[in-house]
């Protein structure tokens, strides 16, 4: 069956995470990925290693169903041949630091000249203006677009999340401005930039922050179990800070992982006190309507709490589940892996690795009737330079042994 993305080839001129990310969902969705690395590779082909010799969990996770080329772009034939790749390319997307690309010679300027119908992406840690030439790095990104701030406990320091909002959040922004760009010149036969920043996709994430602290100029956010309030959005733990209040409450053994998140809506409130054991808390006006309960959100989980410490979390997710009531289990990582739901889903995938032998993988969140997605492994480093290079550019098998020999690829 074809693809959504078939006949779309992508330059891939990334590394690390936020842009791999990108461009492994471009290459779900059929697009043709050739990853243009170093003659050293992607740094994460060797970082957090498991295995000797092979390539890292870090860089096989982010790098499936793409083929990997290898190319020295400061010699002048290395420039020769990337002009060549661009020139074959629908979509060229880099995330190196600010001026990289321009230092190569490669302006956007340029680049139109080589392909006036390319794509061109580029993901940095910032937008222009003071930032521009900060570093950045996954919990630098949490920590610049509001994401830390309003992370943790209210008595405690702010504190990052655990999905890489900051990289692989970027990575899906990324991939919304390359397929809106591809779409636009099937009118206008013209490519165009597209510049995502790090700092700006966390903060589109955290949006619902921003508009509390918006609200915060007319009174204390009541849906917030916080005491206190000064000028600006406080961290409230796991309070959702939504429009139904929400809680972790521990459940039975009192592991780590042993808690259930509950969400009270009004409808939920009759059975819920029921469950709890406290049925006339329904009828009890310091209780039996919303508005008098947000003062009191952190009593309220507790007398939750004390009827879920009782009972394991699948035991409390049955009984909530069937009085319609939202909730949901905590989920460890290992029983994430181990989920034979999401194995059958296609969201735990196992691959087969030359070096490493079986891998787990993360599967492609997004699903296509006409375009379904199977998972293929990561590329070695330069596997597919004598296909790239020799099959579809032209090159003889002389002159890639010479380019080899000579540190061009």
């Amino acid at each position: 069956m074809s693809k959504a993305l078939d006949g779309i080839r992508v330059l891939d001129m990334t590394h690390v995470q936020s842009g791999p990310s990108a461009t492994q969902l471009l290459a779900w969705l059929g697009a043709d990925v050739i990853k243009l690395e170093s003659v050293g590779g992607d740094i994460t082909r060797r970082q957090l290693r498991d295995v000797p010799d092979a390539d890292s969990l870090y860089f096989t996770m982010l790098n499936c169903n793409k083929r990997s080329i290898t190319l020295n772009t400061k010699t002048p034939r290395g420039k020769e041949l990337l002009t060549e790749l661009i020139g074959h390319s629908d979509v060229l997307v880099e995330n190196f630091g600010p001026g990289a690309v321009d230092r190569m010679g490669f302006t956007w300027e340029r680049i139109q000249e080589i392909n006036p119908r390319i794509v061109y992406a580029s993901i940095k840690g910032f937008g222009e203006g003071p930032y521009t030439g900060f570093k950045a790095y996954e919990v630098v990104a949490q920590a610049m677009g509001g994401a830390m701030a309003t992370t943790g406990f209210e008595d405690g320091p702010p504190l990052a999340t655990g999905a890489q909002i900051g990289d692989s959040g970027t990575g899906v922004h990324c991939v919304a401005g390359i397929l809106a760009a591809l779409f636009q010149r099937t009118r206008t036969g013209r490519g165009q930039r597209v510049n995502v920043a790090m700092q700006h996709a966390v903060l589109n994430l955290c949006r619902v922050k921003l508009r509390d602290q918006q609200r915060l100029a007319h009174g204390p956010l009541t849906e917030y179990p916080n005491e206190g309030f000064g000028d600006e959005v406080p961290r409230s733990g796991n309070a959702s800070g939504g429009g139904q209040p929400g809680w972790a409450v521990k459940c039975a053994p009192g592991g780590p992982n042993d808690y259930v998140y509950v969400i009270v809506q009004p409808v939920g409130w009759r059975p819920l006190t029921e469950l709890i054991g406290r049925p006339e808390l329904a009828e009890d006006p310091d209780w039996a309507t919303p508005e008098s309960r947000l003062p009191k959100l952190s009593k309220m989980f507790q007398l939750i709490e004390e009827w879920s410490s009782t009972l394991p979390k699948w035991e409390v997710l049955e009984r909530l589940t069937a009085h319609d009531i939202p909730c949901g289990p905590i989920l460890s990582t290992k029983e994430i892996i181990e989920d034979p739901s999401l194995a059958a889903d296609g969201m735990v995938v196992e691959v087969e690795h030359p070096q490493r032998g079986t891998f787990t993988t993360v599967g492609s969140p997004l699903k296509l009737s006409d375009s379904p997605v199977e998972v293929h492994r990561s590329p070695l480093l330069g596997e597919h330079n004598a296909e790239v290079y020799g099959d579809e550019l032209g090159l003889d098998g002389a002159e890639l042994r010479l380019l080899k020999a000579e540190g061009v690829i």
